[in-house]
């Protein structure tokens, strides 16, 4: 794993955010931690606007490496002392992760959850101590000690994903009108992991968006999945993925006529192993000429190969950089005894009360927008999207 760096602008303040990737080496593979959870502070002097912990859910999925660092560079350029940690899906870590930041004397917390209802006893902890949680991209539930939210919007990220499966299959234009394609067209549907509260934002935007064609016939789901329950991937995990659409094509589709057309996928770790499964049985070649439309989420870089390549179809981009700005920004405000500007207090119930929220928006990569989106923004390269692999 190499470092790049990259620069982006917190509201208020200039903040040099480093990202960080893992190499990803294509369809069905994904590039393993080198160790378990880790910690990051810095040595010597503690900095002047005191400790920061940062809690980030695993090192498996190269934007947590990216969210987790470019987080703690941004701390650290406006002067806190950060202790960073991946707890590498584990929730006994993690939970353990965040004790130790408040015994050593934490004065604000960034969590992105593994299990966004497992922490009541740390949020309970912080709020004696006085300790300002923000929730970062995954909410966190059934607490009424999370005091701000930073994400995307999800519910539009899911209408994002379901609209670029419905461009692949030629339904849509990418500029969202109808062909007046009818199809009727075969698609199998996945969702994110069920202790993830974003799987669900994800799932209702895509549901919301294809129930129509569903309802109307231009789309039809085959092996008959269509519950949240049915599809989700617990953990997000490629090989889990991979598995469920193994089984799908042996119960469904292997020994009749019928054909996978396409497949609506919520994060690029699964369409990688979704894609891994296909070729396995004996799928082949790109979406021009016939491979199944398959969507995605986050950029990763051995995903945008694919879909340079026109393997996978589309993903979501949702740059992390402005993610963690936003992040840096309602931390500042809650330590200089203020609180960050909210853009939505109304839709993010966490089953105790609403948390105030600043959503960012996210945009459909299609391979004809690659470089306007991803290069020329500074995200990736050139060279790292025809390689596949993060230099």
């Amino acid at each position: 794993m190499k470092a790049k760096k990259y620069f982006a602008a917190a509201a208020g303040a200039a903040l040099a955010i480093s990202l960080a990737a893992c190499s990803g080496s294509g369809a069905g593979s994904e590039e393993e931690p080198t160790s378990g959870a880790t910690g990051s502070t810095d040595s010597g002097e503690v900095a002047e606007g005191g400790l920061v912990g940062v809690a980030m859910p695993t090192q498996t999925s190269e934007r947590w490496i990216a969210d987790g660092e470019a987080v703690e560079k941004g701390l650290q350029d406006a002067g806190y002392e950060v202790e960073l940690q991946f707890a590498n899906d584990d929730i006994p870590t993690q939970s353990q992760q965040i004790d130790q930041m408040i015994t050593n004397g934490a004065e604000a917390l960034i969590i992105a959850a593994i299990d966004g209802t497992a922490l009541a006893s740390q949020l309970d902890a912080a709020a004696a101590a006085g300790i300002p949680v923000i929730s970062y991209d995954r909410l966190i539930r059934d607490s009424e000690n999370v005091d701000f939210y930073v994400t995307f919007d999800n519910y539009q990220v899911g209408v994002q994903q379901a609209t670029s499966l419905l461009v692949g299959l030629g339904v849509l234009d990418k500029d969202g009108a109808e062909t007046g394609e009818a199809g009727p067209f075969n698609v199998e549907l996945f969702a994110g992991s069920p202790d993830d509260n974003n799987a669900t934002f994800f799932w209702n935007g895509a549901m919301d968006t294809l129930q129509p064609y569903i309802d109307s016939g231009v789309l039809t789901v085959p092996s008959g999945q269509t519950d949240f329950d049915q599809a989700a991937i617990l953990r997000w995990q490629q090989e889990t993925a991979q598995k469920r659409m193994e089984d799908i094509l042996t119960s469904t589709y292997v020994g009749t006529d019928l054909q996978v057309d396409g497949v609506l996928s919520p994060y690029d770790g699964l369409s990688r192993g979704i894609i891994t499964a296909l070729q396995n049985n004996g799928y082949s070649g790109t979406v021009a000429d016939g491979f199944p439309a398959i969507s995605g989420q986050d950029a990763e870089i051995a995903s945008v190969k694919l879909i340079a390549d026109d393997v996978q179809f589309a993903t979501i981009f949702k740059d992390t950089r402005k993610l963690a700005a936003q992040a840096i920004t309602a931390t500042e405000a809650y330590l200089e005894g203020g609180e960050p500007e909210a853009n939505n207090t109304e839709d993010y119930d966490n089953g105790v009360k609403v948390v105030p929220s600043f959503l960012l928006e996210s945009d459909i990569v299609y391979s004809d927008n690659i470089e306007s989106l991803l290069v020329d923004s500074g995200y990736w390269t050139a060279e790292e999207v025809a390689s596949g692999v993060a230099e």
